[in-house]
């Protein structure tokens, strides 16, 4: 599962390689410099679908839903993984 500091990584890798400042982003998606900023090196402890779903429209990218699995692995089941090693 992907959290928000992995989504900020990727947002800063995407920004950086179609060479757009954090400025020129956040005019762009109508968020706050801050917002980009705070995002990109992990430090924003919420941001909301909004604002996100602007700032990975305007870098063209996309978040996509998949099915997670029902239920966790249990402890027989991670040993048995590492066993298999």
């Amino acid at each position: 599962m992907l959290d928000l500091a992995e989504l900020g990584k990727a947002i800063a890798t995407r920004r950086k390689s179609l060479k757009m400042t954090q400025p020129a982003l956040a005019t762009l998606a109508k968020v706050g410099k801050t917002a980009i900023d705070e995002l990109e090196n992990g430090r924003a402890r919420e941001l909301g679908f909004t604002k996100v779903s602007r700032i990975l429209a305007a870098l063209d990218m996309g978040l996509r839903l998949v099915e997670s699995p029902r239920s966790r692995p249990t402890l027989e089941d991670l040993l048995k993984e590492d066993g298999d090693d």
